[in-house]
């Protein structure tokens, strides 16, 4: 993964928020007056103004250019050789994620919901390292059983449940997984159509599949995964 996961996760497309709650409020020193009424920064309207701002998010650029070329040129088979995928988990699915839309991978957190969501793909918001980011269902986006157990496999390990924070189109997302694998490499020529199930459930997120340490790993395609999470704000 690029140097870029140790900065600091924010939305890019406009002006910086106002994080009074790492200044004044619980997280700074507590100066602030509203915290005698509010007690927590999350019961502040304050608080959920700014987290509302992470939802108006404007429409991804146009172009002339289909979607599939787009893919195309930005995800050939020496990209992903060179950059690797991140394979991690969601409900029995095993999914892989070019490495280059990925700006961080940590522990998993609380996600606080929000009051009157637009969408059932949103979860809420959740702090990365004190930056308050959008959390995202994959399941939802996926159409995928996120109830669904893991196909067991000897020897493997506990499963820990992730954070994963990605960065594409200038937009920062966090997406919490059941668990996360390692970094794949592979080419382009190696996929193999997706399962009926998968391609039923996902559709054209997911490129094609690819046996890995005993598993078929759906490969996701970037343009078309933030595609449809932007459609679904609006």
């Amino acid at each position: 993964m690029r140097d870029a996961h140790d900065a600091a996760v924010q939305p890019l497309h406009a002006a910086p928020l106002d994080d009074c709650w790492n200044r004044i409020g619980v997280r700074g020193d507590n100066s602030c007056e509203r915290l005698q009424q509010y007690v927590r920064c999350l019961n502040c309207p304050v608080f959920e103004q700014a987290a509302a701002r992470m939802l108006d998010r404007p429409a991804q650029g146009t172009t002339s250019a289909p979607i599939s070329q787009q893919s195309t040129a930005r995800t050939d088979a020496a990209s992903l050789r060179r950059d690797g995928s991140l394979v991690f988990r969601v409900g029995a699915e095993w999914l892989a994620l070019t490495a280059s839309a990925l700006r961080y991978v940590g522990e998993s957190r609380p996600i606080h919901s929000l009051p009157h969501r637009r969408s059932s793909t949103v979860l809420g918001v959740v702090n990365v390292r004190g930056v308050l980011t959008l959390a995202a269902s994959l399941a939802d986006l996926l159409h995928i059983d996120a109830n669904a157990p893991a196909t067991a496999i000897s020897g493997a390990r506990t499963a820990t449940p992730r954070l994963l924070v990605t960065e594409w189109d200038g937009e920062t997302t966090a997406f919490p997984v059941d668990d996360v694998e390692g970094v794949a490499y592979f080419g382009a020529d190696e996929l193999l159509p997706a399962p009926a199930t998968l391609a039923h459930a996902a559709g054209r997120h997911v490129r094609g599949v690819f046996p890995w340490r005993g598993r078929s790993v759906g490969v996701l395609e970037p343009d078309a995964l933030f595609g449809a999470l932007t459609r679904s704000l609006r």
